[in-house]
């Protein structure tokens, strides 16, 4: 991806050395230790609609991965934080959701309470210390979304960490 297409977000991003392809986010956090196990009919809705295009603040559910040693990963959630879309085919960065609450003690954790409006179903975190590159074709679906506010909030906490 040519740099000159990236945001300035993203610029950023990458010069921190923090940004990787979303197979690295299964790699070191086991979908089987979330509370949806890596199964997408935990998160699924009567009223799902598919989505071909998302947007920055949507929450999504990534596909499964097959791991080096062969075995097929589960599935897990994640906020879509910035996108390059001047690029074919699009490509979102997105940082990852977990369940595991009692995580909030690592500064780099955000909460994300569970609301209608987010799709959640039990309290989360962001984990914010790191952005993961995303392409559509490796989401399965969109549960809900999250404000620009907190978009920027996250954003904020990822270069925080730099600071420390």
């Amino acid at each position: 991806m040519s740099k000159d297409l990236m945001s300035d977000f993203l610029k950023r991003a990458y010069q921190t050395g923090r940004v990787k392809d979303v197979e690295e986010a299964f790699k070191e956090y086991n979908p089987e230790e979330e509370i949806h196990k890596g199964k997408t009919d935990f998160w699924l809705k009567e009223d799902k609609q598919s989505y071909n295009i998302y947007s920055i603040g949507d929450i999504v559910f990534v596909d499964k991965y097959y791991y080096e040693d062969g075995k097929l990963g589960k599935n897990h959630l994640f906020v879509i934080i910035e996108q390059n879309n001047l690029a074919v085919p699009i490509e979102n960065f997105g940082m990852l959701i977990s369940s595991k609450i009692q995580k909030l003690k690592y500064d780099a954790n955000k909460l994300l309470e569970a609301n209608e409006k987010n799709g959640l179903k039990v309290d989360s975190i962001v984990k914010t210390d790191m952005i993961y590159s995303i392409k559509n074709e490796q989401i399965l679906f969109k549960i809900g979304n999250v404000d620009n506010e907190k978009i920027e909030e996250y954003k904020k906490c990822f270069f925080d960490k730099d600071k420390k």
